[in-house]
């Protein structure tokens, strides 16, 4: 296969009340699933899942959406709810013909993954749970970030200087590790995203719980557990995995902080063909971790960056994939 075939552009969809949702429509084979992919809080679809584009779309039709007010999808949410994220993607699945798909989603993707299969049970055949958990209420952290996160969300709606900076604030903690070019792309994509949206999404994301009916989920289930995780401590995953009685447990070992030099691309491709076949392996297996590395394209308008199936501090847990254009016009489809 020629790289530029992997290359699909940035569409957009309009939806009721201008708002928008941005895209990548990958086709797979004929007749293949499709998947739905589901970025953290803060990111993109190119930054979170684009490495993992070339090697799923060898057997499934890849989505690749940025979610309400994130990247290119429209202007800052300062009201944002898991919920309506989740109305949104199958709002995107109906406009593009889809009647079901297995809702794959990282960190706070894996929420709305979640909120998928509660509210349109009928959309999800199946789900794939990356570096999750039920609640992010569990640390002492994360209790005191609940109850100042209301507060932070005001004070940022009535500062117009926080509206107009962008998540690459953040960035000396999620970018570490990454020089160069691939640095400026990593940072020229968080700032697609303004901290209006990150604060209102953390609101969101400490409000989340699915603990009185995570175990009734009867779809198959694959959790991605990262061992080392800094952000989604281990045991949490392993604890979501736990709650849901016929899913399939997958540890990815090895502790995944920045993005590394080294290339396993065999790893990644071996944990994403588990990750989708759920009922073909043991209920908790491991894959050595896979590190992301980079080089320059001839075409000096792309990235080439290989596979990785980690977690690289809620960042490029997914290094961006062959030949994925930095910008382009795409196209607009409009729903009635």
């Amino acid at each position: 296969m020629r790289s530029d075939a992997l290359i699909a552009r940035h569409e957009i969809l309009r939806l009721p009340g201008g708002r928008s949702i941005a895209y990548r429509d990958f086709p797979g084979p004929p007749g293949a699933e499709t998947v739905l992919l589901l970025h953290g809080i803060g990111m993109t679809a190119d930054l979170n899942w684009a490495g993992s584009f070339a090697t799923l779309r060898q057997r499934l039709r890849v989505v690749a959406p940025d979610l309400r007010g994130h990247g290119r999808s429209g202007c800052p949410s300062p009201e944002f709810r898991l919920e309506d994220c989740a109305d949104d993607m199958v709002a995107l699945a109906k406009a593009l013909g889809i009647e079901r798909f297995i809702a794959t989603g990282y960190s706070m993707g894996g929420l709305i993954a979640q909120l998928l299969w509660r509210r349109h049970p009928e959309r999800t055949s199946r789900l794939v749970l990356c570096a999750s958990s039920r609640n992010f209420l569990g640390t002492p952290a994360e209790r005191w970030a609940s109850l100042f996160a209301p507060a932070f969300t005001v004070a940022v709606r009535m500062n117009p200087l926080w509206s107009a900076l962008g998540a690459g604030i953040l960035g000396p903690g999620l970018v570490n590790g990454l020089d160069g070019e691939l640095r400026q792309f990593a940072l020229a994509e968080l700032n697609r995203t303004s901290m209006t949206t990150v604060a209102a999404a953390l609101v969101a994301v400490s409000e989340f719980t699915s603990h009185e009916w995570i175990g009734q989920i009867d779809v198959p289930v694959s959790v991605l557990v990262t061992t080392h995780d800094t952000i989604v401590p281990a045991a949490r995953q392993r604890r979501l995995a736990g709650a849901i009685p016929h899913a399939t447990m997958l540890m990815v070992e090895g502790a995944i902080t920045r993005c590394a030099s080294a290339t396993r691309p065999g790893s990644a491709r071996s944990c994403w063909k588990r990750a989708w076949a759920p009922r073909r392996h043991h209920p908790t297996e491991s894959v050595r971790h896979s590190t992301t590395t980079a080089w320059r394209a001839p075409n000096r308008s792309r990235w080439r960056l290989t596979t990785s199936c980690t977690r690289a501090n809620d960042s490029v847990s997914a290094a961006a994939a062959h030949n994925v254009s930095r910008s382009d016009p795409g196209m607009t489809v409009a729903v009635p």
